[in-house]
Order: structure tokens, then C-alpha cells, then sequence
């Protein structure tokens, strides 16, 4: 019994534990063993065993007597090692910081989460300084994607830890941070769902920081119900407000420009065929080129990325002394690269970004978008960790449709809709424009059946 508690859904946990059929201490010890016995010890970073129990115990003792916290409560959940947990040092995947001082209290979203009812079980391992999409860490070591059966593949990332434990059956879910979709990303190449909230939909408050024109939150689970939620609970919610939507005469905006480029056969594949599957459920597809994606690229290369300037500014000073030297070398070539972007193209970038998501919202409407969260599947871990030069064209591919939307303000959810190369899973990424999280949650609850067709 001990695996398939972490191995459920939430909302299927959540029966047995408000029914009484299982017990939430019972439940978090089952976790722990099931994370003891797991092969892959890169997952997590720390487990906080006594906290667990602590909270497991509150919340066994609360529905003994009738008051539960709600659908939650007692529900297992680990965290990306960039939320802060008091007591604990928030190191964001990288030993530089593993001397700073505890947190003093929970991140916002924690504390929040806890007045759920929800029984942090640990932190998980990320790219260091979230600073990548594959998720290989020097430091902590790179957590190995479960659904490769061939060799080890990577987990994607930043968020890999997260996506590697909810994907090997250890937790329900594990919250994550995105960025350039570092909860999408993960969520695809591990075959499980991903959701990223407009930017501003959750309180930032003890997040460590990327990017804080881009960052967002959002949580990695087995489905789009477990998302919403999670979702609600992170905006203080005491229950889901999310309404499942109709299928019939949903308009989806698929792309022509930019999102297939390179794409592998089998990635498009699985697309296709999903996309097929809901046009025969009722949604109305149309394609068409979105002509921000090109200016977005051209920016890049005229001004540099706008996630690589904001992270130089808020790493410059560690750049510059002998903390680089204790870093991931790939994460400090490509954030130096930031100091190329000077104050008035910095302007320039966010000038630009303001009228393109204008731009973007007219054309769109209250039409979804829809395209391959990644145009390959979870590439082999060795040949990327010995040649930078694949490593970052590689990183820049897998990055390059969902940094679309956090440039965007857009917000998304990565559902599993079949395999491509290698039998490893593939995702389609449903995005809407800014705040209209309600809508893409709502129409994601109808869809997810149809887009996973027969994908376990």
C-alpha cells in the first residue's frame, strides 16, 4: 500500500482520507517510504520528516472530530526548493546558498497551503537558480525521468524534482515555479499535468526570484481536477470556484509560425491526433501565424532575453566574486550573457512587451491556443551534461514554446496526449491570455479526457 497513496490523485486521496478509509498519518508514513525505497535519491533535496508528521497528526485529530479543513486536508505536497519553509535555507538548487540563514517563516503560498490542510513532505531538487528547462543539477545531481525505459532521460526543468515525484507515484503533487515553463516543461516530458497561473494570480512572498517580470507559480499533478484544487487553496480559497466548461463550440487557435519548427514526427503526431479528437468532441480549430512570435525572437536577439537581463541584474554581484566559481558553469555563461542588455534596451524589451500582449489578446479573443508544450520528447541526460554546445541549443529548444507565453503573460496548462520517440510522452499546452485562468481550468476539466485519449 505504501506507493499507491502517492501514486493517486489528489481528489482520489482526498475520498479515502474525509470518508475515513485512510488515516493522513498513515498516509504521510506510507510517503516516506515509499520515498526511502525510491532508487533516485536526486528527487528530493530535504525531507522535513518531523513537520509532516506534526501536521499529518493535526489533521488526523481534526477529522476524528469533524472539523476538516476542507477537500485538502491531510493532503501530502512537496515544494520546489525555492519557497521558503521556516527553519530551512532556501539554497534554489545551489550550494552558494546553503549557509544562508533559516527562513523565518513559510512563503506565502505555504502558509496558505497549510491552513488547508496540506502536509509538506519536503523539498524538491530544480536546475539551480531555476535557470534552465532540463534540469540537470551539478550540485544535488539530476533526477532521472521515470518514463524512460531505454536510459536516463531528462526530467526537464527547472521544476524537475517536482515533476519526477508526482510522475514516479512518491507525492499527489509538488508545486513548482515557471519562469520560461519550468512547471510546463516537466509536466511533458514526465507525462503528467502542469498548470502555470498568469503571473500575479498568487502571492510571491518567499519565492526566490528569477525573473520577476516572468516568474509564476502553478502546481505539477496527475490531473486538471487536482489543479484546480490546489489553485484555489493558493488563493485562499475554502473550495474549487472553477465550472467545467462545454467542449461544444470551443474555438482553439493552433499556430503556424515558430511552435513546429523542428518539431519531432512523433511530437506532432500526438498533437494532431489529439487535436483531431477534439474537433470530433465539438471544439472549432482554426490555424493562423501570430506574428508577435517572430517580433518576440527578433527582440531576443536584438536586446538579449528579457529572463537573462533580469536575472543578471540579480545575480551580478555573486557573478562577479568567488561564488561563480562554486556555481553550475552552464547557468553562469548564460546569465552573464545578461550584461549585454544595457537600461535603455531593457525599456526597449518591456516597451515592446506591453504591445505585443495587447496585440496578442486582440487577435486571440476568448479563443484557446493550442500547441505541442515541447517540440521533442525528454532527450538522453549524458550527451547534454558533456557538451555545453548541445546543452544550450537543446535548453533554448525545449524553452522556446512556453517562454512564448510567459513573455506573453499568458496562462497554461500541459496535458499528456500520447508518446512519440522512444514511447516518452508528449504534451499539449492549452494556453489563454492573461486572467482568464478560470476559463482555461474550466475548459481543461472537459478536455483532458479527449486530449489524453488512450495516454495512461
Amino acid at each position: 500500500m505504501s506507493k499507491s497513496f502517492g501514486a493517486m490523485s489528489v481528489a482520489q486521496l482526498s475520498v479515502l482520507i474525509q470518508s475515513g478509509a485512510a488515516d493522513p498519518v498513515d498516509v504521510t508514513e506510507a510517503v516516506f517510504e515509499s520515498i526511502a525505497n525510491y532508487a533516485d535519491k536526486a528527487v528530493f533535496t530535504v525531507l522535513t520528516e518531523s513537520r509532516a508528521m506534526a501536521e499529518a497528526r493535526a489533521s488526523s485529530k481534526r477529522l476524528r472530530e469533524g472539523r476538516s479543513l476542507g477537500l485538502l486536508d491531510g493532503i501530502p505536497i512537496a515544494w520546489k526548493d525555492l519557497f521558503d519553509i521556516e527553519g530551512l535555507a532556501t539554497t534554489a538548487g545551489s550550494v552558494v546558498l546553503a549557509g544562508d540563514a533559516p527562513a523565518k517563516c513559510d512563503a506565502a503560498v505555504v502558509a496558505l497551503l497549510r491552513q488547508a490542510g496540506m502536509v509538506a513532505v519536503g523539498r524538491t531538487n530544480m536546475s539551480e537558480f531555476a535557470f534552465s528547462g532540463l534540469g540537470i543539477n551539478p550540485h544535488y545531481g539530476t533526477p532521472v525521468n521515470p518514463r524512460g525505459t531505454d536510459l536516463p532521460r531528462i526530467p526537464g526543468g527547472s521544476s524537475s524534482g517536482a515533476g519526477v515525484a508526482v510522475a514516479a507515484g512518491l507525492v499527489p503533487v509538488a508545486m513548482g515555479t515557471d519562469t520560461g515553463g519550468s512547471v510546463r516543461i516537466p509536466a511533458a516530458f514526465n507525462g503528467i499535468v502542469g498548470y502555470k497561473a498568469t503571473s500575479g494570480r498568487y502571492a510571491m512572498d518567499g519565492v526566490y526570484p528569477l525573473a520577476k517580470s516572468l516568474d509564476s507559480l502553478g502546481p505539477l499533478c496527475r490531473n486538471v481536477r487536482d489543479a484546480v484544487w490546489v489553485d484555489a487553496a493558493m488563493r485562499g480559497r475554502t473550495a474549487p470556484d472553477v465550472v467545467e466548461r462545454p467542449l461544444q463550440g470551443l474555438e482553439l487557435l493552433v499556430p503556424e509560425n515558430a511552435v513546429f519548427d523542428g518539431a519531432e514526427p512523433g511530437v506532432v503526431a500526438a498533437f494532431e491526433a489529439a487535436l483531431e479528437r477534439l474537433q470530433k468532441a465539438g471544439a472549432r480549430v482554426s490555424r493562423a501565424v501570430i506574428p508577435a512570435f517572430d517580433e518576440i525572437f527578433d527582440l531576443m536577439t536584438r536586446y538579449g532575453p528579457l529572463v537573462t537581463a533580469e536575472a543578471f541584474a540579480l545575480h551580478c554581484e555573486r557573478l562577479a566574486g568567488p561564488e561563480a566559481e562554486r556555481m553550475d558553469h552552464r547557468v553562469v555563461m548564460r546569465t552573464r550573457l545578461g550584461s549585454r542588455t544595457t537600461l535603455p534596451d531593457y525599456l526597449r524589451i518591456l516597451e515592446a512587451r506591453r504591445r505585443l500582449i495587447a496585440d496578442v489578446e486582440r487577435l486571440v479573443g476568448d479563443r484557446l491556443i493550442a500547441f505541442p508544450t515541447v517540440a521533442h520528447v525528454a532527450p538522453p541526460i549524458a550527451p547534454l551534461q558533456q557538451d555545453d554546445e548541445l546543452f544550450f541549443a537543446t535548453n533554448n529548444k525545449t524553452l522556446r514554446n512556453t517562454a512564448l507565453g510567459n513573455f506573453l503573460d499568458w496562462c497554461g496548462v500541459s496535458i499528456p496526449c500520447g508518446t512519440g520517440l522512444s514511447g516518452m510522452p508528449v504534451g499539449l499546452l492549452l494556453s489563454a491570455t492573461a486572467r482568464r485562468d478560470e476559463a482555461l481550468l474550466g475548459i481543461g476539466l472537459a478536455a483532458e479526457p479527449v486530449i489524453r485519449g488512450d495516454f495512461a
